[in-house]
């Protein structure tokens, strides 16, 4: 599928790096250690089954939602600009 100067299979190579680092970026993210009792955002107790489910939750099930909802902004941009493959 790729074309011009890169070798055949480097477009699922760009995409598979991508995938991969989406992966990585949303494991480091996971809680670990002890849960909190209390919601660090809004301090409403967090239910047990939540604590026992999720090892080391800090936020209840109303502020992790909100924060779900927010979009985030991937660090790295794979898609080069045509100027930057003619260099």
């Amino acid at each position: 599928m790729a074309g011009g100067w890169t070798r055949d299979g480097a477009v699922q190579d760009q995409i598979d790096d991508s995938v991969a680092d989406a992966i990585l970026a949303a494991r480091s993210g996971m809680p670990t250690g002890e849960s909190e009792t209390h919601c660090v955002e809004c301090g409403e107790p967090i239910p047990e089954r939540r604590r026992i489910v999720l090892p080391g939750v800090r936020t209840c099930v109303a502020c992790q939602s909100l924060r779900d909802a927010k979009p985030k902004a991937s660090a790295i941009d794979r898609r080069g600009s045509k100027d930057s493959q003619l260099r």
